[in-house]
């Protein structure tokens, strides 16, 4: 089969289409063929070697994908031969014509979404709501404010929260993501290229300021955010590129909480819960990924150069 394979960490050039074979699924395991591929930041930042836990090289990249079970098993009760399904995790890297994961990484597609919407799902929707729901604990009717709404887990999380009664706030840097915003649900998208943007939050808030942040690049916003909070408010730190000193000072007076996440810390029954949800958005039409782009599995290269622009307007996915 094809497969992207990384023999060396560096720019995206050093991804390269080989032809590779698998080995023979084993106890809880499924093999999928692999129909298409969610690019995930998280994919570049291990490609260049810039993140904490690194793989054995050569590997193939990729965390998402959706596709039709081919094999299964001894152990496997819950999925079947035939199966469109996405995962959220592999054994073996998404970006491929075929991938073998653990069957506690994968989850069933409702018949009205296409391969391209189900492998845009797992990591972005994910990551929203395990930062929503598990970390910050936002409840219905209860502000919320996102930054870089227009990304694929900040629309996630726009659609989770209209769908919960929740009011939400987004920011984007472009026109066309900021139109994108207000279409998901956004009570007021703010463009975050202008000095004084964060000041509308006061009259949005009538000075009560927000209840939950989700923050994208806690280096440059959090001491922004800590300001913007309400009494009893939280952030879910969800992206960090470098240090930021802060003033704990205006987290006790407002008895507020800082709450740092990672995905890959979520237990399998709060995987199992959290993709019941969405399954649930999916079906009833709540919840639907915005796709951006869309290209070749031979043009991973570009897909990653393209996930960290600027200007996101939704998800970056790769075909087979």
């Amino acid at each position: 089969m094809r497969a992207i394979q990384v023999e060396q960490f560096g720019d995206p050039e050093v991804m390269r289409i080989n032809e590779i074979s698998l080995p023979p699924v084993s106890e809880n395991q499924v093999l999928i063929e692999v129909k298409a591929i969610g690019v995930n930041p998280v994919d570049t930042y291990i490609r260049a070697g810039l993140y904490p836990s690194l793989p054995n090289r050569p590997y193939t990249p990729g965390k998402d994908a959706a596709g039709i079970i081919t094999a299964v098993g001894p152990e496997v009760k819950d999925r079947k031969i035939g199966d469109r399904v996405y995962c959220c995790g592999s054994l073996t890297g998404c970006y491929a014509e075929q991938v073998i994961c653990e069957e506690s990484t994968v989850f069933p597609m409702p018949d009205n979404i296409d391969f391209s919407l189900a492998a845009a799902v797992g990591i972005p929707y994910s990551t929203a709501y395990f930062a929503l729901y598990y970390r910050a604990h936002c409840m219905p009717g209860e502000t919320l404010l996102v930054h870089g709404a227009s990304g694929s887990v900040g629309l996630a999380a726009l659609q989770l929260a209209k769908s919960n009664g929740i009011k939400a706030i987004g920011t984007a840097g472009t026109t066309e993501g900021l139109k994108l915003i207000t279409q998901q649900g956004a009570i007021a998208a703010l463009n975050h290229n202008e000095e004084s943007y964060l000041d509308k939050v006061d009259e949005l808030t009538h000075g009560q300021g927000v209840d939950v942040i989700l923050e994208m690049l806690a280096n440059v916003n959090l001491q922004k955010d800590l300001e913007l909070l309400a009494k009893y408010g939280r952030v879910a730190v969800i992206g960090n590129r470098g240090t930021i000193e802060i003033d704990p000072r205006i987290i006790m007076g407002r008895n507020a909480s800082i709450f740092g996440m990672s995905l890959f810390n979520a237990t399998d029954n709060q995987m199992r819960s959290i993709h019941a949800a969405i399954y649930a958005g999916l079906e009833n039409g709540s919840l639907k990924p915005i796709i951006s782009t869309n290209l070749p599995l031979e043009k991973a290269s570009e897909a990653h150069r393209k996930v960290l622009q600027p200007g996101a307007k939704g998800k970056v996915i790769l075909t087979t």
